[in-house]
């Protein structure tokens, strides 16, 4: 019998669509690994056990089923998109358990495609923190459950690393798809602004968050990319040499990036070059002030997501968290200290198509009760491994985590790839030279 778990979202569809399998039995067969492993991940807040089979033999009974890029592949949601019938709880015990009436466009989209919707990923209370954990459950990475799967997206992350699913959907605001993609071993590219829609809380944490797929392949992020956002993002034969920028150096000042990482960066540059990119050392130029600049955005945007939710029921990081952010919501909001920052940068990327660098600093923060610890302790925990990612979404610029190699404890590490507006399909292509040149073990084996 041919397992179908572990496959890719590629393969799964053209089997369904070729009848050599139907949504049913892959949907199946998923939502028993789920049953049987995710009490030691902790990937679902809901797993959609009832409803994901039904769902199933209606889109292997759909008249275009020969035609959907996505038949019959299980999909999991991050749990601050809407999903019809099921609570949006956004990973708090202060938002309102009642089923959403409507899809989120993005999951419209995702089914449309003939994709099975299996259950709802855990998050950090309203997304804000790099680690995944609070009152509906601990997101563990699949490849060394003692760590953290990083956040926000942490649960999606976990789950398709664990074989739960192929693919998931994520968000990323200051790297919540690109951190947890990195501790787990993932593919994953946070579109530049306006690719896919948002619609992402209130406001998008001021038009910095983005959603987009999680995958253990660059076709499957690429497929997913194409769905989510309803034009297909063109493959080329091979990539056309590149101006490739190589840097170390972390964005926040004071961090620095652990052995591993910095590694990862020099071995994947060496790959590029010898692939006939021209890669040269250069650093971005991070202004000294980056620092607070990322912490006023990110706090100011969970003080306005936390607007008319009873702060009684928020854990205190988030409460604090939210009140350092008011003062801080009427400056950014007309997006100055953005546009400042994107001035700065653009000189470097008209000199360089794309910039190569770590995607984290060091491996994840132990998994625990992070919600129930101080907020100056989280902020540290996260800044010292998560430094790398917010750049990229205060300028609005595409970026990618890459798997590559591993960390001495055997979990995933990873290269970020952050290109010029528009170059998502560009990034795609060396994402998939590298995964030709450097190939990566794509599932954890959790049993």
């Amino acid at each position: 019998m041919t397992s179908w778990v572990g496959r890719t979202a590629v393969e799964i569809a053209a089997a369904v669509r070729e009848e050599r399998v139907t949504a049913r039995e892959v949907v199946a067969e998923h939502l028993a690994r789920i049953e049987r492993l995710d009490g030691r991940i902790g990937a679902f807040r809901v797993v959609r056990a009832e409803a994901a089979p039904v769902e199933a033999d209606e889109v292997g009974a759909r008249a275009d089923l020969a035609d959907l890029p996505l038949a019959g592949v299980p999909v999991a949601v991050k749990d601050n998109l809407a999903v019809r019938g099921e609570s949006t709880r956004v990973g708090s015990a202060a938002t309102a358990d009642a089923p959403a009436a409507e899809d989120h466009l993005t999951v419209a989209r995702l089914r449309a495609a003939g994709a099975v919707v299996v259950g709802l990923t855990n998050v950090p209370e309203l997304c804000v923190f790099g680690t995944s954990e609070g009152v509906h459950g601990t997101s563990r990475n699949p490849w060394d459950t003692s760590r953290t799967a990083g956040g926000s997206s942490g649960g999606s992350a976990a789950a398709v690393a664990a074989g739960f699913v192929p693919i998931a959907v994520g968000n990323d605001g200051m790297g919540s798809l690109r951190i947890p993609a990195a501790n787990c071993g993932l593919v994953t590219i946070k579109p530049g602004h306006g690719v896919v829609p948002a619609g992402i809380s209130d406001g998008d944490w001021f038009g910095m968050s983005e959603n987009g797929p999680l995958a253990t392949t660059v076709e499957d992020a690429r497929l997913m990319l194409s769905v989510l956002a309803d034009t297909e993002v063109p493959r080329g034969a091979e990539p056309a040499p590149r101006s490739v920028a190589v840097s170390l150096r972390s964005p926040l000042a004071g961090v620095v990036v652990a052995r591993p990482y910095a590694n990862a960066v020099r071995e994947a540059a060496r790959l590029l070059a010898g692939a006939g990119h021209r890669v040269r050392r250069a650093d971005p130029p991070y202004p000294l002030s980056l620092s607070l600049t990322a912490l006023a955005h990110w706090t100011a945007g969970t003080s306005v997501d936390a607007r008319g939710l009873d702060a009684r029921l928020l854990a205190r990081r988030t409460r604090v968290h939210a009140a350092v952010g008011r003062r801080f919501v009427a400056g950014v909001r007309g997006g100055e200290r953005r546009a400042a920052l994107r001035r700065r940068l653009e000189p470097f990327f008209a000199e360089h198509d794309v910039l190569l660098m770590p995607a984290l600093a060091r491996r994840s923060p132990k998994a625990g009760p992070w919600h129930e610890r101080g907020w100056v302790r989280n902020i540290a925990a996260n800044s010292a491994y998560a430094p790398m990612t917010p750049p990229w979404n205060l300028t609005g610029r595409p970026a990618m985590a890459v798997p590559f190699g591993t960390l001495p404890s055997g979990a995933p590490c990873a290269v970020q790839l952050v290109g010029r507006p528009g170059s998502e399909a560009e990034l795609l292509e060396l994402a998939a030279q590298l995964e030709k040149l450097h190939p990566w073990e794509r599932t954890a084996r959790i049993g």
